[in-house]
């Protein structure tokens, strides 16, 4: 995430304006912003014994929001792993900073770690543009990104939670995610999906074999829809044939028809006698 020179300028100077102190973990509330969703217990696991060995080399940051709570701005890690290991308290730097300055420092903090999923990323740069009010376009200058790709970043919060589950425990990429997108129908989808995370697949492979699905469906679905417009004039065919044959048996000539399927083709055959008999409407009209 990039700034502009005047946040960073603020965000400077916001940590330079705190102190540290030790805070008891009771009196420290979740951030409202957490772009953090998923914990890997066993990463959390290791810093706890690494905290438990070495103590809090970083402090965690909050900002005080009543006069016995803060509000949790960046280190929710720490936070959770100090816990584990039976910390009661934690060093933290305490920070002056409004709701949206809290935002911009807590989504900075969190999209510059590496280990964030796509999904955790996204989830981040949705909330912060809710809150700031900022359009793509207009956020793209503070992110870095040009405005397209935020709204790409945005758009994969729309997959199926089932979908999403999947991808996060095979450990998908982002560029995996948006080579699934491109699937449309949710059945091809999840056929994707699971084939992809099936055989392993890297990115390239992801892609190309997506693409190929997709030529393969938009021909079999021309295929069906040829055959449907065949079946549909064979259908008018055979009622126009109906029709004449009827038409045919009013006039007193007894008329047959048969149909044959030759596989390859469909074969009529109409029998029509040349000596005319009274129809039932003849006979009562004579």
């Amino acid at each position: 995430m990039v700034l502009k020179k005047g946040d960073i300028q603020m965000k400077q100077h916001l940590k330079k304006a705190g102190k540290i102190v030790e805070i008891p973990l009771v009196r420290i509330r979740p951030g409202r912003t957490q772009t953090r969703q998923y914990y890997n217990e066993e990463s959390l696991r290791a810093l706890a014994v690494s905290i438990k060995h070495n103590g809090v080399l970083q402090p965690i940051t909050v900002r005080k929001v009543t006069s016995m709570e803060y509000e949790l701005i960046a280190g929710e890690r720490r936070l959770r792993a100090a816990a584990l290991c039976g910390y009661t308290a934690i060093p933290c730097m305490i920070v002056n900073c409004t709701d949206q300055q809290a935002e911009m420092l807590s989504l900075e903090e969190n999209l510059q770690r590496t280990n964030l999923n796509c999904f955790e990323e996204a989830q981040g740069i949705e909330q912060w543009l809710l809150h700031t009010g900022l359009s793509p376009r207009e956020a793209a200058p503070y992110l870095g990104q040009n405005p397209s790709a935020i709204s790409e970043k945005i758009a994969i919060l729309h997959i199926d939670e089932e979908d999403k589950q999947l991808m996060l425990m095979a450990h998908l990429t982002e560029r995996h995610v948006k080579a699934i997108m491109k699937v449309q129908d949710k059945v091809d989808r999840r056929i994707v999906l699971s084939e992809i995370i099936e055989r392993s697949m890297n990115i390239s492979q992801s892609e190309r074999y997506v693409s190929d699905y997709l030529c393969r469906t938009a021909a079999e679905k021309r295929r069906r829809q040829r055959q449907k417009g065949f079946l549909r004039d064979i259908r008018m065919f055979h009622n126009t044939v109906n029709k004449a044959v009827a038409a045919l048996k009013v006039s007193g000539l007894a008329a047959e028809t048969e149909q044959y399927d030759a596989g390859a083709y469909v074969e009529y055959v109409v029998r029509i006698p040349k000596k005319r008999t009274l129809s039932p409407v003849m006979e009562q009209s004579a």
